[in-house]
């Protein structure tokens, strides 16, 4: 009887496999040939459920977002306005192992992100998604009285948002520099200035 291959499972394997080179030996590492002895499988299979390396790219990249998006449910649950904020900035700096690795990996994705409309296309989408959720809570924070300035919403979600991206890339170059506590340390100062005086 011939084997019943779970072709979804499979794909799965890849991606992972792709994800894996790219945490541990950076997005260059990542040739189709790597991938596939990583994973198992010959290159004839990758071309079977790929369409080419970018294909298997994008979907390392939605894997990744995807495992973000899972965590962050549990950490923003019952959480509104500032503190869902600060929550939400915080995951999304490298401030363990885990996160350090899912900046190397985004980081590593806008350059090449440069010459693939596919995957320029995919960081957009989640960056969009990103800012409307950080600006919707800063909206929140606003109407509860959490949030006071006279500074356009709009300016202040891309300024934390540029913040964060800043930060990130700075630990992953200057790890010995910039540290867990002082990433939260420096955060929780921009945010602090968004508060009520005397709050």
């Amino acid at each position: 009887m011939p084997k019943i291959v779970d072709h979804e499972e499979r794909r799965e394997e890849v991606v992972e496999a792709a994800r894996r080179i790219i945490l541990r030996e950076g997005i260059e590492a990542a040739t189709t040939r790597a991938i596939a002895r990583e994973a198992g499988y010959s290159n004839g299979v990758l071309t079977h459920y790929f369409a080419d390396k970018d294909d298997i790219m994008l979907s390392a990249l939605r894997s990744s977002h995807r495992r973000i998006v899972e965590r962050l449910r549990g950490k923003l649950a019952g959480l509104t306005g500032l503190a869902a904020l600060r929550e939400l900035l915080l995951d999304n700096l490298p401030l363990d192992e885990e996160r350090v690795a899912e900046s190397g990996l985004e980081v590593g994705f806008w350059s090449r992100s440069m010459t693939s409309p596919a995957l320029l296309e995919a960081q957009r989408a989640e960056a969009d998604e990103l800012r409307y959720l950080v600006r919707s809570l800063l909206g929140s924070a606003a109407a509860e009285g959490e949030v006071v300035t006279g500074e356009d919403l709009d300016d202040v979600a891309e300024r934390l948002l540029a913040l964060v991206d800043g930060l990130s890339v700075h630990r992953l170059l200057y790890p010995g520099r910039l540290g867990p506590e002082r990433l939260a340390r420096m955060l929780d100062t921009e945010l602090g200035r968004l508060r009520p005086t005397g709050a």
